[in-house]
């Protein structure tokens, strides 16, 4: 069954053109009701229990959806055309087509895991932690850690234990704490509790950690650990929110599962030598630790900022709540049906679900909204939207990017994300970065941009995100054969200093994503630009540092295939004429160690080592001083051997 939109023109406050919408996305529109949510409640409900319906009105989605459980029938979808396009100056119907366009592709199934919390919540801090414990331990089993025992209460409704933390690891329901000097309270006795001898390096397990001890927060990211809540002592709202919010954590929840990890694509090391350490740099929360030749994320601590799949050279770490090819999708549905529709010169807004998406509302309802022509995409992982989407935007049609971080946003990673996608596009003005903190600013930020808009012919973004990166920067620059790129770009070329290198072939034996190759039948280092990294193993392995590397994208066919950086004359063995090794190298060594060394004093010896493998075993073998000669070979001893020396034969 199709899917039909019901409108709704919000008692009039918005123009809605149903013929124009229908026209672009090819969707079925219902009549344009003006008061669906109150009034027409009775339409809703029948056009909702029609079936495959897409209501126009994200405010009042909590109503639809309850009625649509009294109907037993399944919600609704849900598209806001009113504040992100309908309360914006201008024509805005050529954006609402977009947005319908794109509420009705296919939803990504999120993966999740379940992760079971049974109420078990320490506690850390003073007096104010004694009185968060009196009001949850009735329904979680508390547990309070204090600094000293002046604190400790003679309530036993929960346990009190004196000492401090060292190292907390973990999540919501799989908390493991190491504790320093830790006693527990004797509880026999008259008068104060006296305490036990301290232990060091006591582990315990719990569920929720509660922190109200005021000090430095004992994880990272601590706004982004699920489980861990913090609270300024001297704070009493700040305080009961949190205990609030702890009580809540009590059941089964579903923890998403933001990222998908290709241990076989990572480039972090190889033979114990360091590569490419970008996740580890940029990660907040601390999820992501190396193992070994790789680096693994911890799905319980992961936050699902996404700063980890924008800086992965490789595609080894890659965003999976939405894939990268739903947004890929999204942004060629929001351009193409805008152009369909009649819009010109359309310019993305992307923004979170939480502060942008309050900031846009804001903006439409008592500002003056968005521009026609700005679009807005909402993205789950705002730091994930890296070079390779900025660069799909453009080069799919809209000819600007803004981007809108929140408050709480790894401000750093989009903003080196956003220099090296306006070096891919050749443009400084292809990219900007919104700094506005309340609607009003947002609003005359989107309305005084007059910067020149990218032009290109639309691609199809498809692929990997280096492939369409390479596509996108194509597409923007079609004259441009070399880009030069910002240091750190996980794009360029490999630098070889001919006349250090020996061909020792040490970097093609480790380069992890196969840029780097040799000849098997001649002394040759080869390279294919389009497969390299950028990680700096080939760099750091390199024992005559031959190599060094240069941030580039050669937009040439010539990058998708091999050329040869270093290659030399074989030499020949003396003995058989069979080719190996480098010359140049042979003959060092020839001259670096015939007369100078006591394995090489004599000429004979020393001709050895202008031998292939086989004619140099050969010739020892038969030398006078042959290393593997031996003493005169023993008689074998038979069974009349044995027998002889017995006494009864």
């Amino acid at each position: 069954m199709s899917k039909k939109l019901i409108l709704c023109d919000c008692l009039g406050s918005q123009s809605v053109d149903a013929g124009a919408i229908e026209a672009a996305c090819g969707m079925a529109c219902s009549k344009i009701y003006t008061s669906l949510c109150m009034d027409q409640l009775d339409a809703a409900a029948k056009e909702i229990a029609d079936g495959d319906a897409i209501i126009a009105c994200q405010q009042e989605r909590q109503q639809f959806e309850e009625l649509a459980d009294e109907l037993e029938i399944d919600p609704p979808g849900f598209v806001d055309l009113r504040d992100r396009a309908g309360w914006g100056e201008g024509d805005g119907g050529p954006k609402m087509a977009a947005l319908v366009a794109e509420a009705a592709l296919s939803a990504h199934p999120g993966k999740a895991v379940d992760i079971v919390s049974e109420g078990t919540c320490l506690i850390i801090g003073g007096s104010a932690a004694i009185q968060a414990a009196e009001d949850l331990c009735d329904i979680m089993a508390v547990t309070v850690l204090l600094p000293d025992a002046e604190h400790v209460p003679a309530d036993r409704r929960f346990d009190c234990v004196v000492g401090e933390v060292r190292k907390v690891d973990g999540a919501l329901g799989r908390f493991s704490i190491r504790f320093g000097a830790l006693q527990q309270i004797v509880t026999g006795g008259r008068g104060a509790f006296a305490l036990g001898q301290p232990v060091e390096g006591a582990v315990s397990d719990c569920d929720v950690i509660l922190d109200i001890s005021g000090g430095t927060a004992l994880v990272a990211a601590p706004d982004k650990r699920e489980g861990y809540l913090r609270a300024d002592p001297a704070h009493a709202p700040s305080v009961a929110k949190a205990v609030l919010a702890a009580s809540k954590l009590i059941g089964t929840f579903e923890k998403p599962l933001y990222v998908r990890m290709e241990a076989s694509l990572c480039a972090h090391s190889r033979a114990e030598k360091p590569a490419c350490s970008n996740c580890l740099n940029v990660c907040p929360t601390g999820a992501i630790t190396p193992a070994g030749e790789h680096v693994t994320v911890d799905p319980m601590i992961c936050a699902g900022c996404g700063s980890c799949a924008a800086v992965c050279p490789s595609g080894a770490i890659s965003y999976d709540a939405p894939p990268v090819e739903t947004i890929f999708r999204r942004l060629t549905t929001l351009a193409s049906t805008y152009r369909t529709a009649g819009g010109t010169d359309p310019r993305l807004l992307v923004h979170d679900a939480e502060f942008g998406m309050e900031l846009i509302s804001l903006s439409a309802r008592i500002g003056r909204g968005l521009p026609h022509n700005i679009i807005p995409l909402q993205v789950e992982a705002l730091a994930g939207f890296g070079h390779a989407e900025m660069l799909a935007a453009l080069a799919c049609g809209f000819g600007h990017v803004a981007v809108l971080p929140a408050p709480k946003t790894e401000i750093d990673v989009i903003e080196e994300q956003a220099a090296l996608a306006r070096a891919l596009a050749g443009h400084e003005g292809a990219v900007h970065i919104l700094q506005a903190a309340d609607p009003d600013a947002l609003s005359e930020a989107l309305f005084d941009d007059h910067s020149a808009a990218l032009s290109c012919d639309p691609i199809l973004p498809m692929g990997t995100r280096r492939q369409v990166t390479r596509l996108a920067a194509k597409a923007l620059q079609p004259d441009a054969e070399q880009v030069t790129l910002p240091r750190g770009a996980p794009y360029g070329a490999v630098l070889v200093d001919t006349s250090a290198c020996t061909l020792c072939l040490s970097c093609v034996s480790l380069c992890p994503s196969g840029a780097l190759g040799d000849n098997p039948d001649m002394p040759q280092l080869r390279f294919q630009e389009d497969a390299c990294l950028q990680c700096g193993l080939c760099a750091n392995i390199c024992p005559e540092k031959a190599i060094t590397l240069q941030p580039q994208l050669d937009l040439t066919d010539a990058a998708l295939s091999q050329r040869v950086l270093h290659e030399e004359e074989p030499f020949a063995c003396i003995e058989c004429g069979t080719l190996f090794g480098v010359k140049s190298t042979v003959e060092r060594i020839t001259e670096k160690l015939a007369g100078n060394h006591a394995m090489f004093a004599s000429s004979d010896a020393a001709k050895m080592i202008q031998m292939c493998d086989n004619c140099r075993i050969q010739a020892q073998y038969h030398s006078t001083d042959n290393p593997f000669q031996g003493g005169e070979r023993p008689r074998v001893r038979t069974t009349d051997d044995y027998l002889s020396k017995r006494r009864d034969h």
